[in-house]
């Protein structure tokens, strides 16, 4: 064979092949999906650290406003739920506190736990097992 026609040939399967792969990938929903559970389990867990604290106006930093000055942050999806971690301040000159929201299935808080010294005696709610 030439080997005109074979590079010809070759691009062309090579060229349709990834164009495939990449159809294929854009429009699978699994990722969207996902990604759309996470970020219902993280709105929940703010709504969930807000009502815990008390406080409407914290600066929240979670999986949806990371911020790697402040630390890391996490969404997992568990078996019986989601489990969310952050930090969170009351104000500028206030520090932060990292927290841990376990979330159920329903997406309602099953226990929340924080390093907090203001909410610490109000944390101590364990996961039961």
């Amino acid at each position: 064979m030439n080997h005109r026609i074979g590079r010809i040939v070759f691009a062309l399967v090579v060229g349709l092949a990834v164009a495939w792969f990449s159809y294929e990938w854009i429009t699978n929903p699994v990722p969207r999906e996902q990604r759309e559970a996470e970020e219902s389990a993280v709105l929940a867990s703010r709504h969930a650290l807000r009502e815990f604290v008390g406080q409407e106006d914290l600066e929240i930093v979670d999986p949806l406003a990371p911020d790697r000055k402040v630390g890391k942050v996490y969404v997992y999806a568990e078996e019986p739920g989601w489990a969310v971690s952050g930090h969170y301040r009351r104000g500028e000159a206030k520090p932060w506190h990292a927290y841990l929201v376990y979330l159920t299935a329903e997406l309602n808080p099953h226990s929340l736990k924080t390093d907090d010294p203001a909410v610490a005696g109000f944390s101590s709610h364990d996961r039961e097992d």
